[in-house]
């Protein structure tokens, strides 16, 4: 089974180059600029690992309101949504951390190339992003701890050209409704972008038509904002500030247990000062940064029906302040190029009131990348080591007692890519992750309210992981199409494991996670030169994917998901996407049906499919003026056939859902 599938993707993809037919012989045209994979832009051609890229088109073809509900709509690995704003991205059977810090999941979200302190996808908006880079598999060498199953890139817009000025109104099904204002541009030294907006929305019905209660939220608030000043060509010193903030998100547990009353308030910030340089022959390039942000939590349960330790009306909270620094050099050469530098991020995380404690990470760290270019670049040599170390802090505001653990890691990978002719690229490569233990891990000393006594490990190692991974692109003519194979050997995975009344984490075991990955797309003219047309299909195919102790299936983890869709526009202002997204049958554990501290039953989540469709069309006042005034008219409707689906055992989405949307560009 597993031969057979390899072999018919790519036979399709092989098949694809009879679509090239009309072009002329060259490399590989892979030309599009990406920084994610080595820091650094260079063309995506160069790259010797499997990218992705969402484009800012995509993004404003989309009906995601959020980080979250774009890359489920692209089926970027397994998505675990729920009502109100919490979401997490699985890539290659590891998945993202929703609350708190980043460095407690193994899939990383980055914001222009630094940590975002939070894996909940819910929390970034889709306004004012250039364009998200996912690398799929480990980038431990060039971000550190948590990088083992990927990285998701989001990358803020910079403004440029004459400035331009819109806003927009949106309203839909559930009472949705969403303010939306932004600016971009620029005036001679100075290049400025910009997005705020405002929304809200009540409580929905499911597919089957039944009301979901305390699923809506409240003033839901978000900006992105991008300034900048070029004092000379090539230098350019800029402030990037992200929010995020809901004021009351329901929070309504199982729909088999409905809860009326639950919510949350949720807030993530930041700021950046950058400062990015260059010779002026760009033999030298430069870049240092410097951040600081806060991620904040607040769970309430005002009702005291039956209390129990979840339900006694004492708000619980998590907040997460974390600043950081970044400085890199770059050397091109006509032959090679050399990028080093340090990284440094501290967390000061405190959780309150149960089991109260703070914590604090500090992770000074320093990498090196190497790239080799021979044969006029058509083949490309890539290598990379990173040092981390931590010093991490653990204190119960019950004690004046602090426990204080000192770690490191060294992190290697290699990687090659062959750019042959008939636009065709070959790449291999290897690639190591890990991720720290967290700091109650490693030295907790609590009850917990159900009178378990959690006791730190000061002997735990690092998860780690070793990914092989081998691939073939094309690119060219308006098609774009990969396939990949990649094994990922995951080994010292941190257990929480009990014994009588106590219970502490333990390195038990690992994994093999092997896959197909598979990507087409394709931009057509069936009708005249006035419209493209671009059909496309995403898939990702889990050949294995075992614990190694047991042999049993990785929970959470489907076999495979897939997304087929088509986009379309003219040259009259008519654009349009319809999407339908697949995830596959799932392994996953019964909490809904089983009450602590019964045994938790492991059962079959059945596969599902989901459709959403957009249509917009533009009306420009002066057709002249690409960017001039203009009037927009859109319609979307989510889970286009009505179908009842979720994510999350017991927590069903909303059913069909129609939002009309009126911009105007001044």
């Amino acid at each position: 089974m597993n031969k057979k599938v390899f072999l018919i993707v790519m036979a399709a993809i092989l098949s694809s180059r009879g679509l090239l037919a009309e072009e002329q012989p060259g490399s590989f045209t892979g030309e599009e600029m990406v920084v994610t994979s080595s820091r650094v832009e260079e063309p995506k051609k160069n790259v010797t690992s499997n990218i992705t890229i969402i484009s800012s088109e995509e993004i404003k073809q989309s009906s995601a309101q959020d980080l979250g509900e774009l890359l489920a709509e692209k089926s970027i690995g397994h998505i675990q949504k729920y009502p109100g704003t919490s979401t997490t991205v699985g890539i290659r059977g590891f998945r993202s951390e929703t609350h708190g810090i980043d460095l407690r999941g193994k899939v990383l979200i980055l914001l222009n190339g630094r940590r975002i302190g939070t894996g909940n996808l819910a929390k970034i908006s889709t306004g004012n992003i250039e364009r998200i880079e996912i690398i799929r598999g480990p980038a431990a060498v060039q971000y550190g701890s948590a990088a083992i199953g990927g990285i998701v890139n989001v990358i803020t817009a910079k403004g440029n050209g004459t400035p331009t000025l819109f806003i927009e109104q949106r309203a839909g099904s559930y009472g949705f409704a969403k303010t939306t204002a932004g600016t971009s541009g620029s005036a001679g030294k100075f290049d400025f972008s910009g997005v705020v907006s405002q929304s809200k929305m009540g409580d929905y019905k499911t597919g089957n038509g039944k009301k979901y209660v305390n699923t809506g939220y409240d003033d839901e608030k978000t900006g992105s904002f991008n300034i900048g000043y070029e004092f000379q060509p090539g230098n350019r010193i800029g402030i990037v500030y992200n929010h995020f903030e809901v004021g009351k998100a329901g929070a309504p547990s199982y729909l088999s247990q409905n809860d009326f009353d639950d919510y949350t308030v949720q807030k993530n910030h930041s700021i950046d000062f950058i400062y990015d340089g260059s010779t002026a022959d760009k033999r030298f390039t430069w870049m240092t940064r410097y951040f600081t942000g806060q991620d904040k939590y607040t769970f309430f349960n005002p009702i005291l029906s039956n209390p129990d330790f979840w339900d006694d009306g004492i708000p619980y909270s998590k907040n997460v302040d974390h600043k950081g620094a970044q400085a890199q050099v770059t050397y091109n050469h006509d032959f090679f190029r050399v990028t080093t530098g340090v990284d440094w991020a501290k967390y000061e995380e405190v959780s309150t009131p149960y089991a109260p404690f703070k914590s604090e990470y500090d992770n000074p760290a320093w990498f090196l990348l190497l790239k080799g270019f021979l044969m006029d670049e058509q083949l490309v040599l890539s290598a990379g080591c990173r040092y981390d170390s931590y010093n991490l802090m653990y204190q119960r505001f019950t004690s004046s007692e602090q426990q204080k653990q000192g770690s490191d890691s060294i992190t290697k990978q290699f990687g090659v890519a062959w750019n042959l002719p008939e636009n065709i690229k070959l790449r291999a490569s290897y690639g190591e992750g890990f991720r720290m233990p967290a700091t109650d891990e490693l030295a907790a000393n609590f009850v917990s309210p159900w009178g378990t006594h959690y006791v730190g490990n000061a002997s735990l190692k690092p998860e780690k992981s070793k990914t092989y991974e081998a691939g073939i692109d094309l690119a060219c003519k308006g098609l774009t199409s990969s396939l990949t194979w990649f094994t990922t050997y995951f080994k010292d995975k941190i257990q929480a494991t009990s014994i009588g009344g106590n219970a502490s984490w333990h390195n038990l075991g690992g994994a093999t996670i092997s896959g197909l990955e598979a990507e087409f797309s394709k931009s057509l003219q069936p009708f005249s030169a006035d419209w493209t047309v671009i059909p496309y299909v995403n898939y990702t195919y889990l050949t294995r994917y075992r614990d190694d102790s047991t042999n049993a299936l990785l929970l959470y983890t489907p076999q495979w998901n897939a997304t087929a869709g088509v986009r379309w526009h003219d040259k009259r202002g008519l654009n349009g996407v319809f999407n339908l997204a697949y995830t596959g049958a799932t392994q996953i554990e019964n909490y809904e049906d089983n009450i602590y501290p019964n045994p938790v039953d492991l059962i079959t989540k059945g596969g599902f499919a989901v459709a959403n469709m957009t249509v917009s069309k533009k009306f420009a006042f002066d057709e002249s003026q690409k960017n001039g005034k203009a009037l927009t008219i859109s319609c979307e409707v989510d889970n286009l056939f009505d179908r009842e689906y979720q994510y999350a055992k017991g927590y069903p989405m909303a059913g069909r859902t129609v939002t009309i949307g009126i911009r105007g560009d001044i």
